[in-house]
């Protein structure tokens, strides 16, 4: 975990899991809304997370994952006052949002104003009840994978997904968060959306958080599938002496009926090789036969040692759990694939010189495109090369979102340089907007605009990592 927060543990439990039952196959909450005290109405608490308040950060975005962007787009559909959620943005910004303590259906900070006062802000999502978990432990026990990834702290898009085909929706949508605070406010104030910007923070970091405010804690969760996946094992134990005892019977064919029978219980299949510790040497082509005409060895041996990286590269990725739910890779162009190539097997410069001419660059531009790929891999490729003209709602959302990214104020002056493109009015920094929404910051070197950091769903975030960098 990022050393931006502590993360204190606090646990309370009643009955085995504080104390809530989950009768009943239901898809109502496990628990009633605990009146904003952490306690249920029995005056049992439940498991509960309390993280230290962070430092300021200013000019950054509140969201690197795609999850962590799904809660907030979430709370930006929800919120009726965009002007307030533009101020819990600056306090979450400056550091005005205190500990944040995250509990089943519910997260609180204190919240302080720039003029010293302070709010108690909560915000609350509706938990899964026991028939929702029920279908989502299931699930997880047949994709060991999920759990894996959650274990590394990432959540994975079909995770998501193949949660929701089990009917769990997992990450909020319009209206499920739900605000209250002691300012009074009804939709969200600055001090609710102050604390779900933290909380896109948190997320990032720890996807069980969003776990435990839908109802499970990380240590219940995985207790709960350890019984599972222990009662499944006997289960199979119990099918392998089956078949054993239909292999000592002696038969001359099997019927038909049976053999059906007989599927489950088969022995699985092996398990798959291991991948080798390093990719392959590939031959020495130094011999003394000389080479074609025509023929480089030199540049074979790149070729076939940059071939054996990509091989051992795909075979780790085929023996990674839920490879065949990812979707296929895009095929590269030559000339992407010159690039590629140059960003991965760093070749000596003569060699570099041939890769400008197979990408159809010059050697400055060869560089600006290798920049580019090491940030972002096509799609930043595309951003460097392409200029591409959004239709009016797509700019109009571009512009919007330039106009919301900085306090009153604090907006740098920009100036439009293309159909998606906006310098920053006397200086060397620009950002392009892609059509997937995402901001790419530029900088100007030696006359030329060159990829200056990765993309960021925010364009202050993306200006200040480009301005950083300067």
């Amino acid at each position: 975990m990022s050393d931006a927060y502590e993360d204190a543990y606090a646990y309370t439990y009643e009955d085995g899991y504080g104390g809530e039952s989950g009768a009943g196959d239901t898809d109502a909450p496990d628990r009633e809304d605990d009146g904003g005290d952490g306690a249920s109405r029995d005056g049992r608490r439940g498991p509960e997370r309390t993280f230290a308040a962070f430092p300021p950060a200013q000019g950054r975005g509140f969201a690197t994952s795609w999850w962590g962007r799904a809660w907030l787009k979430a709370l930006e559909d929800t919120a009726l006052d965009g002007q307030q959620l533009k101020q819990g943005r600056r306090l979450a910004r400056e550091g005005g949002v205190g500990a944040v303590s995250v509990r089943p259906g519910r997260i609180t900070a204190v919240v302080r104003d720039r003029d010293g006062s302070a709010h108690r802000s909560d915000v609350l999502l509706q938990q899964l009840g026991a028939g929702a978990w029920d279908r989502f432990l299931d699930m997880a026990v047949d994709r060991a994978g999920h759990i894996a990834a959650l274990l590394d702290r990432e959540m994975p898009p079909h995770l998501v997904e193949d949660a929701a085909g089990a009917g769990v929706d997992l990450l909020p949508g319009i209206g499920d968060l739900e605000p209250e605070c002691t300012c009074g406010a009804w939709d969200h104030c600055p001090h609710s959306g102050a604390l779900c910007y933290q909380v896109a923070r948190l997320l990032d970091e720890d996807p069980f958080v969003l776990l435990l405010m839908r109802g499970r804690d990380e240590r219940r969760l995985l207790d709960e599938l350890q019984v599972r996946s222990t009662a499944r094992a006997v289960r199979a134990d119990d099918g392998g002496e089956q078949a054993d005892a239909v292999e000592e019977r002696e038969v001359h064919g099997v019927p038909a009926g049976e053999a059906f029978a007989a599927a489950g219980i088969l022995p699985p299949l092996p398990a798959p090789p291991s991948a080798p510790e390093e990719p392959g040497l590939g031959p020495s082509l130094d011999t003394e036969t000389g080479p074609v005409p025509g023929i480089d060895p030199a540049a074979l041996e790149v070729l076939a040692a940059d071939s054996a990286v990509r091989a051992r590269r795909m075979l780790l990725d085929a023996l990674a759990p839920g490879h065949e739910g990812q979707p296929l890779p895009v095929e590269l162009t030559p000339r992407q694939d010159a690039v590629r190539l140059a960003a991965d097997a760093r070749p000596e410069p003569r060699f570099g010189a041939r890769l400008a001419t197979g990408s159809g660059r010059p050697h400055a531009d060869l560089n600006a495109a290798v920049r580019a790929w090491r940030y972002g891999g096509v799609a930043a490729l595309a951003v460097l090369d392409e200029e591409w003209a959004p239709d009016p709602e797509q700019l109009g959302r571009a512009r919007a979102r330039l106009g919301a990214a900085w306090e009153e104020g604090e907006r740098p002056t920009l100036r439009a340089s293309g159909r998606a493109r906006w310098t920053v009015v006397g200086t060397d920094v620009q950002l392009r907007f892609d059509p997937d929404g995402r901001w790419w910051p530029y900088r100007k070197e030696h006359g030329r605009w060159v990829p200056a950091g990765p993309a960021d769903d925010d364009p202050a975030g993306a200006l200040a990592g480009a301005e950083g960098g300067a």
